[in-house]
């Protein structure tokens, strides 16, 4: 009885790990130094009265739709790392697997979207 209450304990005392470990995308801290070191290229792909609203700073737009068309005419070095964002990082999710089908294998998406960003108190664009 005691092994098998020790185990489940261990087990939802891993689950926060497990899940965190499946979820990826990049911390806002993550991405300033992505940005500032190894000059990572900000996408936003939210629809465009979202991106006029507020985004990150230097952030370029694509809208998700129009993601596997303008990609590769906007961003032509496929070795730099780039920063996949959206408001909360559902359909940066989307985008990344859809930048790596393309052979941008340092994509990857800002965890938590704009919101996250916001909340690290880092600096919005409107407009």
């Amino acid at each position: 009885m005691l092994v098998s209450v020790a185990l489940a304990s261990g087990g939802l005392l891993l689950w926060p790990m497990l899940k965190g470990a499946t979820e990826g995308g990049l911390t806002s801290a993550a991405a300033v130094q992505l940005i500032n070191r190894e000059k990572a290229v900000v996408i936003d792909v939210c629809e465009a009265d979202e991106f006029a609203a507020g985004h990150v700073g230097g952030a370029k737009h694509i809208a998700l739709n129009q993601l596997e068309e303008r990609l590769p005419a906007v961003v032509k070095n496929k070795t730099l790392p780039l920063i996949l964002v959206c408001q909360s990082g559902a359909r940066s999710g989307r985008a990344v697997a859809i930048a790596k089908k393309l052979g941008y294998e340092k994509a990857q998406s800002l965890a938590g979207g704009l919101g996250a960003w916001k909340s690290a108190n880092l600096p919005i664009e409107k407009g």
